[in-house]
Formats: structure tokens, sequence, C-alpha cells
């Protein structure tokens, strides 16, 4: 198949031998990202509108965070088991019936008036939305031949990248000018237009038909052992994540972390184990038998945790140190956007070209690595554009890891699996993201105590410093004030607020040194792994 390749498109049942209409593989793609997008930009768009919700529903600030924990654990719930429905549904069913079914949640959640519905919504979005990201994936591999992959690969890419990246910047300018309902508003149009576009354009190649209807006519008893286990691990695991700092991780006086602890590993060993061992798994974990898809997906995980932890940080950062608001932090954020897009097509272009995807994952983890050191050598002395660079840079280097690693995942992976392998990469990509949101948040409030000490060890009366400060501090407010008790206490207050601003500062950019540190060990993986090139000219069908 050429670049051009044509895609047969789905009608309703036409007759066998009868002619279908064809479509260009780029046209089949352009629908599958659509969708895709919105799904992944959900992830993060409402991290900035948490206390906004929260106001607006008369709920409680912490209680707010269920929010983004519903729908990452129905997300993570449904994600593995995305190629078993696939396979009974038919992909395309599948994937068309989880766009309507998201668009649907996303007009409820903007309905809500409560937070428990808003949280029963989240979780219908979540499980529709998991079933989009692997389906979208397994239909760019299957659409475009496999010397095109690359290409494939960068457009999925593209989605999976500038959704995180958009995400708060563009939830918090629709939050600031439309209220915090329109983060899921915005959906709703989206959908319709990729609900149709999708049903139009794509269809199921002949052997996940020829699956399909074996499925059918010999139906395999679904594992309803493997999907208890597997919830119970799921809900433990983001509940444990989300409020773990919350509740001082293993510190909690109520043993609440330490319970969902051994849910966890209890649960998560038993799922392994039963999946091992079943003839037809929910998870089919035997999937990570393939080194490479093996590293991919320790990779992915770490990245994601990587941007996710940037990108929840940073939106922060500038509103709490620089006094920005959220439209000026996403007019910040937004450049490394336009860099994602130029660098990811330049991407393709050398995948096709035969170039070894560990050369590009290399430069891109090291370009992360770089990034964030850049990050965390700031200081609360810089302009709007000495944040604009350092974060190009990191998005860049994403932008060369991603694709690549799409296609060194599948790269000798069985086409009988692949469905499985795909529904378990998403689900790794997502709960790298959960991981390093959690992690983030972890070390700002841990190193922000820490700072705080430190610094305290040097602010006495003995320090030049702190008397100078003090004594121009007092004679400020003295003007105002005429009481010279009150202008020295206002001064003492002054010192306390710089110095919580300068902890609070570098707890954030001890963020990036954890991220830049974290990057730069992926390197040892992706030495591991085996060569993967796009062949030049290979004329073979991804089916």
């Amino acid at each position: 198949m050429s670049e051009g390749a044509l895609i047969p498109s789905p009608g309703a049942g036409p007759a066998r031998g009868a002619a279908l209409r064809t479509f260009p593989a780029w046209v089949v793609g352009l629908a599958v990202v659509i969708p895709t997008f919105m799904e992944i930009l959900d992830t993060t768009i409402a991290n900035v509108a948490l206390r906004y919700i929260a106001g607006g529903l008369s709920a409680p600030a912490t209680d707010s965070e269920w929010v983004i924990t519903s729908y990452l654990a129905a997300n993570a719930i449904i994600l593995p088991m995305s190629g078993w429905i696939s396979t009974r549904l038919g992909r395309r069913n599948y994937f068309i019936l989880s766009i309507a079914v998201f668009t649907i949640a996303s007009a409820l959640c903007g309905m809500a008036t409560n937070l428990g519905a808003l949280i029963a919504a989240r979780v219908l979005q979540g499980l529709a939305g998991g079933g989009l990201q692997p389906c979208s994936q397994a239909i760019l591999l299957d659409a475009f031949p496999i010397e095109k992959r690359g290409t494939a690969m960068t457009m999925f890419g593209m989605a999976a990248l500038l959704g995180p990246v958009v995400g708060p910047s563009f939830g918090g300018y629709i939050t600031d000018n439309f209220g915090w309902q329109w983060i899921f508003y915005v959906n709703v149009p989206v959908g319709i237009v990729a609900f149709f576009f999708c049903r139009a354009v794509v269809t199921d190649p002949a052997y996940l038909r020829e699956q399909t209807a074996s499925a059918r006519r010999n139906p395999t008893p679904f594992d309803f052992t493997g999907l208890i286990l597997l919830s119970f691990t799921m809900i433990a695991w983001e509940i444990g994540l989300s409020k773990g700092q919350e509740w001082d991780w293993f510190g909690d006086p109520f043993w609440r972390v330490q319970s969902l602890a051994v849910v966890f590993v209890t649960s998560l060993i038993a799922l392994v184990w039963r999946e091992l061992r079943t003839a037809n798994p929910l998870v089919n974990f035997r999937a990570l038998k393939d080194r490479n898809f093996r590293s991919c997906c320790i990779i992915l995980a770490c990245s994601y945790g990587v941007l996710y932890a940037g990108t929840t940080s940073l939106p922060a950062m500038l509103q709490t140190l620089y006094g920005y608001d959220a439209t000026m932090s996403g007019l910040v954020l937004s450049p490394a956007g336009l860099f994602a897009i130029a660098t990811m097509l330049v991407v393709g272009r050398l995948l096709t070209k035969g170039v070894d995807a560990r050369l590009l994952m290399a430069a891109g983890v090291l370009l992360i690595a770089g990034g964030n050191y850049w990050m965390a050598i700031m200081n609360l002395s810089i302009s709007p554009w000495q944040i604009v660079w350092p974060r190009v840079v990191i998005i860049v280097g994403l932008g060369l890891l991603f694709a690549p690693l799409n296609v060194a995942a599948f790269a000798t992976m069985p086409i009988a699996i692949r469905g499985a392998a795909v529904g378990l990469l998403a689900l790794l990509r997502n709960e790298g993201g959960s991981v390093g949101t959690s992690v983030a948040q972890t070390v700002l409030e841990r190193r922000e105590q820490f700072h705080t000490l430190r610094l305290n060890e040097n602010m006495d009366q003995f320090n030049p410093a702190v008397t100078s400060i003090l004594d121009l501090g007092q004679k400020l407010f003295m003007t105002t004030t005429g009481d010279p008790v009150a202008a020295r206490m206002m001064a003492y207050q002054l010192m306390a607020n710089m110095r919580d601003r300068q902890a609070t500062a570098l707890a954030y950019f001890d963020i990036f040194w954890v991220a830049a540190v974290l990057a730069i060990s992926l390197l040892a993986l992706i030495a591991m792994m085996k060569k993967v090139t796009v062949p030049k000219g290979t004329l073979v069908s991804a089916e």
C-alpha cells in the first residue's frame, strides 16, 4: 500500500462482494485523532478549575479532587478491557459508541448541580473515554501501511502530547472568561462532529472483522474475576495517589493509606496470577514478554509522569509566585504546543527515512532532562520568555520521543495481541500521568517545609542582612502607621512573607530537578531495546 492507500468505508452492512466507498488513510487518521485529542485534553483541563468547581457547587475544596480521581479511575478500569470489547462489538462500533457516550457525559458534567452528580458524570465520561485512546491508535496502525506507520504514530502523538500541554491553560482561560461548566460543554460540538466524521470514514480491517465474527459464533466467557480484581486495583491506586499527601501517606493515623496499599498490592498480585493462567484474560500481561514493548511501557509511563508533573505545576507556580492569572499562564505555556507540532512532523519524516527509533528517543529524553534542568535553576526575577524557552525544550523532547516510542513498541508485536497491547500501553500512559501529578504535589509540600526550616536557620538577629531588611521595613511602615511597635511587627511579617515565597519557589524548582533525573535515567532502558527502523519502500499493509 502507498501513502494514499484507500481504506474501506463502513457501510451499514453491505452485501458480500459489494463495492465499498474508500477514503485516503490520512482522512481516517484525522477523523480518529479528533476524539482522541478531546479525551486526552479532559485528563488535565479540569485541574486549574477545581477551586471554582468547589465554590460553584458549595463543596469542600479537598473533595473537588474527586472530579479528577473519579475520571482517572474509570478510565484506568476500561482501558485494558478495550481489546476484548472491540473484538466483540467490532472496533468501529465500539469507537463510535465511546464518542457518543463521552459527548453525552460531557454535557451531563456541565449540567451538574452538586458534586455527587458531577462525579457520577465524570465516571461515565471516563468509562467512555477509556475506549477512545487504544481504539484510535489501533485504527491508525491498521489504516496506514507499515512504511508510513511513523506518520500514523506522529498523528496520534500530536493528540497525546498536545492534550496535556494545552489542557490546563485552555481550562484556565475558559474558566476565567466563561465559567467552569464550559470546560465540559466545549466537548459537545467537537464530539458531535467527531461522531459523524468517524461514522463516515472508519472501518474494521478484514482480520478484525473475522475475529469479531468468530467471537460472535463462538462466544467466550467474560473474565468477571479479572474485572473485579482490576477494579479494586485501580480504585485503590487512584484514591491513594489523589489523597496520599492530604492523609500524610504512610503516616496516616487512621490507616487509610495503609489499607489502600494493602488492597492495591493484594489485588494486583491476584490479578497478575489470574490473568496469566486464564485462556481469555481481561488484561493480557503476556504482551510484556516483548522486550521493546516492555521498555516502551516504562519509558512512556515515566515520560508522561514528567509531562503531567510539569503541566500541573507550572500554572500553579506562575499564579502563586509570579502573579499571573490563568489566561496569562496559558499564553506563556502555549508556544510550546506549536513547537511540538513542528517537531512531530519532522519526526514522522525521519522515521520514514529509516532513522533508528532509539536514536530519536534518546535525543528526546536528553532534551526533556535538559529542559527540566533549565527550569530547576530559575529564580523569582525571571521574565515570561525565560519560562517559555525551557518549556519549549521539554515539549520538543517529548515530541521527539512519542512517535518513535509508539513505533518501537509495536514493531515486533504479534498482530493477535496488538489490541490488548495497545490497551495496556494506554493504561500505563494514564497511570504515569497520575503518578507524576501526585509526586509533584508531594515534592512541593514536603520540600516547601524543608526549605522553610533551612531558611529559618539564617534568620536571626546576628545576620546583618536580616537586621538591614527589618530596619528598612520598620522605617517604611512608620510613615503609614506612626507606631514603631506596629511598624516593627509589619517588618517581621514582610520578612516572613519573603521567606515563604522563596521556600515555595525552591520547592517548585525541586519538582523539575526530580523530573530531570528521572528523564536522564530512561537512557538505560533505551539502550537495552532492539534496533527499530521502518523499512524504506516496504509495501506491506499494516493489516
